[in-house]
């Protein structure tokens, strides 16, 4: 299920660098561009308020939006952001523009379920979480929010891959070469051994052993 769209007014700027940009910011507003579709870039001033809410209320980059740049109404996805590094503002966004058969790569975060119900986690293991996003290529109107890992039934040892994940139709991994791991079930040190499956799981870490003596 995909996050709900939304709209942001524009207005189209004539001049496009770095004098511009600055002045831009000066008024109140972001500097963005629209490309893509095989149409010139277009570029815009967003409401800085607008922009700042919707980076930080999450799932911007995976949200399709309508910009209003006066009167013209442009479907797009936003590609990426730049923050300012100090004062986490937003400077500039970099929109993609989208019609009904566009497909897009998307990172799309990992959601874990089910924790309570793998043996191995209860036990005492860890989930050791490899990738917290994966990136899809999908419909640019069917972005999910997110997939979903089930650990129900995960022993320690176990591996989670890619290939058993479900993912929303029309949408596959990127990488598409291997079937990669996204989460593990990992032995814990802080084990009771008899509660481990084989010794190498609760070996205690020697090099830090080492380490100490020193």
């Amino acid at each position: 299920m995909s996050h709900d769209t939304y709209e942001l007014k524009a207005e189209a700027r004539e001049q496009v660098g770095k004098g511009s940009a600055r002045a831009v910011r000066r008024n109140g507003k972001v500097p963005a561009v629209i490309y893509g579709d095989k149409q010139p870039p277009l570029a815009i001033a967003l409401s800085y308020k607008d922009v700042y809410y919707k980076i930080h209320g999450g799932g911007f980059l995976t949200t399709v939006a309508t910009i209003d740049v006066d009167g013209n109404r442009i479907q797009v996805l936003p590609k990426d952001f730049q923050l300012d590094p100090v004062r986490d503002f937003p400077m500039h966004v970099d929109f993609l523009r989208v019609g009904k058969d566009t497909v897009v790569n998307v990172a799309v975060p990992v959601h874990f379920i089910n924790e309570e119900k793998s043996p191995g986690i209860k036990r005492g293991g860890v989930l050791n979480i490899v990738r917290h996003e994966v990136e899809l290529h999908c419909p640019a109107d069917a972005i999910p929010d997110a997939i979903t890992v089930d650990l129900a039934g995960t022993d320690i040892g176990d591996s989670i891959h890619i290939s058993a994940v479900t993912l929303p139709a029309g949408a596959r991994p990127v990488i598409s070469d291997r079937d990669f791991t996204i989460a593990t079930v990992a032995g814990s040190s802080a084990m009771k051994p008899e509660a481990a499956e084989t010794p190498e799981e609760v070996e205690a870490p020697e090099p830090e052993a080492e380490d100490e003596a020193e």
